[in-house]
């Protein structure tokens, strides 16, 4: 599989209308601008870290030299108060926070991790709003009107702003941003998805590469969208995070070509779409650390008569080359793993045709089922025949 998803190691949102308050906690993460009964705004903003020695052996070890991408994936869980032009941008956080244990208006108050003035526990690291690495700059926000200093703080370079900016993910359509040398934005209709799928490739290859330290992501609204009482514009986006109790925690998804293929004469390829399908190789349940070959077995349903003294369902066939996989969750019924043409493509060896599934990108405890594409002689056939399997903790 050329699809591989690690999860938060923490995750909280920073209040600024509860600047000692920490929420490490929550199922929800937030971003947004809420205006109180005085006219006063109050701002969210949300910080997410994966691990840096996951991230390493992933591109170390199972990526190994090849060609990749790397989308940072939130899943919206309730969006309130949109323009049509709202955005979010995206940052590397430049300073180390800690989760902490508390929860959105806790009695009392819990204050043992980031917060909007403090990145530890409070009265401990406050955020810094200046300063350099590595010739990159650590800014912050201040506006003296509403909030101190704090809210979380952020790399930027000496062109411009170093991150990148998403409005959301239109179906079908993801972000390619160029990140810290300019930005892509990306305006979205009131009906559109609100989940985030954004490319952070570059971001992740700075911390992979030392160039900069992994302290996370913070995702804040845009500038435009933050500090102002305009009650015709109060965004506010909850996220789903690593505490939730669902199958849509922050991800970090990585994707890379694996596709593989020996020559095959044409007449091994299944040239009819009356064809039976299967898979071999499912002992349909996994634990974590698995990662399973599965092999398709395909045949054509109503085979030419030919004279052979065997049987012509022995025969090895193959299907086309524009045939791929997905995975989708079977309580929900939503793709884990979409089809692809880059990515998901299946490959073929001598003993047919396959693809690989790293099981702890998975959900734990849940079951999947498996499906396939192909494109036939003008048809394209999706196979969803209860190809099912579990991951068991």
């Amino acid at each position: 599989m050329a699809v591989y998803k690690i999860f938060p190691t923490q995750d909280t949102t920073l209040y600024s209308s509860y600047p000692y308050m920490n929420t490490g906690m929550d199922a929800i993460c937030e971003v947004s601008n809420l205006i109180d009964i005085s006219g006063t705004p109050g701002v969210s903003r949300y910080l997410t870290q994966f691990d840096n020695e996951e991230i390493q052996d992933i591109i170390l070890n199972k990526i190994n030299g090849d060609s990749y991408q790397i989308y940072l994936r939130n899943f919206i869980a309730t969006a309130q108060g949109i323009a049509t032009d709202t955005s979010i941008e995206i940052y590397p956080i430049a300073q180390p926070w800690n989760n902490g244990t508390g929860h959105y208006l806790d009695s009392p108050q819990s204050d043992d991790g980031a917060s909007w003035y403090f990145s530890n526990l409070s009265g401990s690291g406050q955020w810094i709003i200046s300063g350099s690495y590595n010739g990159y700059s650590i800014t912050g926000s201040y506006n003296s009107n509403y909030v101190g200093s704090g809210g979380g703080n952020w790399f930027s370079n000496n062109s411009g702003s170093l991150y990148v900016s998403v409005g959301y993910v239109i179906p079908g359509y993801i972000a390619s941003p160029s990140a810290f040398s300019g930005s892509t934005d990306i305006t979205f209709g009131l009906r559109d998805v609100k989940d985030i799928e954004l490319d952070v490739t570059s971001i992740v290859d700075l911390w992979n590469n030392a160039t900069l330290p992994n302290y996370g992501f913070i995702c804040k609204l845009e500038n435009q969208f933050e500090f102002i009482s305009n009650l015709n514009n109060q965004p506010i986006l909850k996220y789903y995070s690593v505490d939730t109790n669902t199958i849509y925690p922050p991800q970090l998804e990585f994707r890379w070509r694996d596709y593989s293929s020996i020559a095959l004469s044409s007449s091994l390829i299944i040239n009819t779409p009356d064809l039976k399908l299967s898979l071999s190789e499912n002992p349909e349940a996994f634990y974590p650390d698995s990662v399973n070959r599965f092999y398709v077995n395909v045949s054509p349903l109503y085979p030419a008569r030919v004279y052979q003294t065997s049987s012509l369902f022995t025969n090895l066939n193959y299907l086309p080359t524009s045939s791929y996989y997905a995975v989708k969750d079977l309580a929900t019924n939503e793709f884990v793993i979409n089809f692809d043409e880059q990515y998901t493509q299946i490959s073929a060896n001598t003993k047919g045709n396959y693809f690989d599934i790293y099981m702890s990108g998975l959900e734990p405890e849940r079951y999947y089922k498996i499906l396939i594409k192909t494109s036939i002689d003008g048809s394209t056939l999706i196979f969803d025949d209860d190809y099912y399997f579990k991951v068991i903790n």
